[in-house]
């Protein structure tokens, strides 16, 4: 009796869920979103441009990094949860380069800056793993920060168009839901706190100095509908004052010994602006009972 040689296929069927991870898929129209849509501000609305600007490289980037090691990763349940950070991703990515797209029809140009940024993206994709997932692990420190800040603050929340809000909601109930995937998977195969910080104080001056610039460039290519709004800037500033401060705590809190991204309870939180985006935008990710995700992305 001959036993013939079966080659183990993947069964995504026999993985467990992802917990508390749902893959999305947005339909908005970027191109309905106004150009200064936050608060009016053309200082608080070119940051969050320039930040989208960096989105659908630096979502790719932080998929590879976690992509690079994943077949050391030995615990069923973190494989779930990487499959549905691939997914998240993949979505965030396709959506904001969308919205970068809607800006190319006015005198935004952000080509030049995006190939400047691929190029730095093909450099860091040559270091060690363990430095690309270090990496990925600070920037989805920064991403969950701020998208809690933003869930935080619905009084200004309520200045945006309502496209803008799906967008910008969307994305950071989605930050907040994955925001341990990176993290868990670096501790799973590295476990090496001292150069997980080390690359945290690189990463946010890197972060600060290239958000700096980006957002610089959108104002001065638009500095002639930009400047005239003076009331709209200076609460823009004020604004990323009262952010950058109230958030230097919960920043901090990535240095400690025990850190650990789920140490911030955002349940209620993201509870009220799941059901917001349901039953007042009508989102429908956020409608469906049943959570399935998209194997498309494993």
């Amino acid at each position: 009796m001959t036993v013939a040689q079966v080659t183990p296929e993947k069964n995504y069927r026999n993985r467990p869920k992802a917990l508390g991870i749902k893959v999305r898929r947005l339909t908005f129209n970027p191109k309905a979103i106004r150009r200064h849509y936050f608060a009016d501000s053309p200082v608080m609305s070119h940051l969050l441009t320039a930040l989208s600007s960096t989105f659908p490289i630096g979502e790719q980037f932080f998929v590879h990094s976690v992509r690079n090691v994943r077949d050391k990763v030995k615990d069923d349940q973190l494989q779930a949860q990487i499959a549905a950070f691939i997914g998240q991703e993949a979505m965030h990515s396709k959506a904001h380069a969308e919205f970068n797209d809607a800006w190319r029809r006015d005198d935004y140009q952000l080509d030049s800056f995006q190939a400047w940024l691929g190029r730095r993206d093909e450099f860091i994709r040559t270091v060690h793993p363990k430095l690309q997932l270090a990496i990925t692990c600070a920037f989805e420190h920064f991403t969950a920060l701020l998208g809690g800040y933003i869930l935080r603050h619905p009084e200004v929340l309520n200045t945006l168009d309502e496209d803008a809000i799906k967008l910008w909601v969307w994305h950071a109930i989605e930050e907040i839901e994955h925001r341990a995937v990176a993290f868990d998977t670096y501790q799973a195969v590295y476990k090496d706190d001292k150069v997980r910080r080390s690359i945290m104080r690189s990463v946010t001056t890197g972060f600060a100095s290239l958000t700096f610039y980006s957002a610089s460039r959108l104002f001065m290519q638009d500095w002639k509908k930009s400047l005239p709004k003076v009331t709209g800037n200076l609460y823009g500033f004020y604004l990323i004052s009262k952010m950058l401060i109230s958030l230097i705590p919960e920043y901090l809190s990535y240095y400690k010994a025990d850190f650990h991204p789920s140490e911030i309870d955002y349940t209620e939180l993201v509870a009220y602006w799941k059901s917001r985006l349901a039953d007042e935008y009508q989102v429908e990710g956020f409608q469906e009972q049943e959570d399935t995700q998209g194997m498309l992305y494993s």
